[in-house]
């Protein structure tokens, strides 16, 4: 009997058990930050669960607290598995979990509402949502941002700046190469987001193969959130960052010249944070309306100031490319029963082995 090579091995371990759910535990999880805008001791309440930081939701957050007298928005930020784990588990209990839930990890949003966690809503403005971001009128994607690759412009020469998945791999190749240990993403096991592009790369990507043997041969450092992978590029702690959303990176990029943010030419994958209301929530009312905001022009206009949708009329590397949505470059993730595929328990556990020894230098939180 013939047996893979080694890496075609891993590689389709890699492939086969990233379909599965994170199994954070529900007990003594709290949130990263919490906010309060509008009124603080108004008369109505509106809590509002989110994986966006603070800064970025903050324009959208006031400007809606300023169209309704008296209204208090409690916001809490979450870490996107946490986030699932208290909303599935107060589903089970029969009780709001908020009066809404925002996620960038959108597979475990639809997982929410496959199991009768949501409240539908409609309206026309999320009547006019595309199919891809209208799932049974309980869902919606109301950003729309891309997993993008940020580069240290002090430290990588103009010409290895990488375009493309490619030029990663090449820059990784060369035995001793400059980038050895030096590239940074998301631990999968941490961010709930990490693990669905690294399932969406799976399914796009002729070289997820050669890339994920790349990163674990050379020492790739998997690590939790965003910012703290960007500020780790700027510092120069890494050269390259690969697979975070370009709403922190255009935002830090704007004050940081350190930084470049880059758009893969081979493909894009382009993410919409999904809006749910929970069953019982109790303002859902005002939840609907907050999504309803969203959709609206005011609304768009405050997603646009830091980066959660792109700005009107921009072009070319401005805009990365999200002003044209027919670019064929472009990967948009449709929120469907099709990210179901990516939650299966036991086909994770596999993967979870395979890429702790794939990503040895993986750094824990505290």
């Amino acid at each position: 009997m013939r047996t893979l090579p080694a890496f075609l091995f891993r590689a389709a371990l890699f492939l086969t058990a990233l379909l599965a759910a994170p199994q954070a535990p529900a007990a003594e999880l709290v949130p990263e930050a919490t906010a309060v805008f509008g009124a603080p001791a108004g008369g109505e309440r509106l809590l509002i669960k989110s994986t966006t930081d603070v800064a970025a939701f903050r324009p959208a957050l006031e400007a809606f607290a300023g169209t309704v007298p008296g209204l208090r928005i409690d916001y809490e930020q979450w870490a996107s598995n946490d986030l699932y784990a208290v909303a599935a588990k107060a589903c089970a209990q029969a009780r709001p979990a908020a009066d809404l839930l925002v996620s960038s990890a959108v597979d475990l949003q639809v997982r929410l509402v496959n199991d009768g966690c949501a409240r539908p809503h409609r309206s026309a403005l999320t009547d006019r949502l595309p199919e891809d971001l209208n799932w049974r009128s309980e869902l919606f994607g109301v950003t729309r941002e891309l997993a993008v690759m940020v580069y240290n412009t002090r430290l990588v020469p103009p010409r290895e700046a990488p375009r493309s998945r490619f030029d990663l791999i090449d820059l990784l190749r060369p035995p001793g190469s400059n980038y050895a240990g030096r590239i940074a993403t998301y631990d999968i096991e941490q961010s709930g987001l990490g693990y669905l592009f690294a399932f969406v790369d799976a399914q796009q990507a002729t070289t997820f193969g050669a890339l994920s043997e790349a990163l674990g041969r050379s020492g790739a450092v998997a690590t939790c959130c965003s910012a703290e992978i960007i500020d780790g590029v700027a510092r120069g702690d890494y050269l390259i960052a690969y697979n975070v959303l370009s709403s922190y990176a255009l935002a830090r990029a704007e004050t940081d010249e350190r930084l470049a943010v880059v758009a893969p030419e081979d493909y894009t994958l382009v993410l919409s944070r999904a809006a749910l209301i929970p069953k019982g929530a109790e303002n859902a009312f005002r939840a609907a309306a907050f999504i309803d905001f969203l959709l609206s022009p005011p609304g768009r206009s405050a997603l646009q100031a830091t980066h959660l949708l792109p700005p009107s009329g921009a072009t070319g590397d401005a805009a990365l490319g999200l002003s044209d949505p027919d670019d064929a470059t472009l990967r948009p993730i449709a929120l469907s029963p099709s990210l179901l595929v990516g939650l299966d328990r036991h086909k994770r556990a596999q993967f979870i082995r395979l890429w702790r020894q794939t990503f040895p230098w993986r750094l824990d939180r505290d």
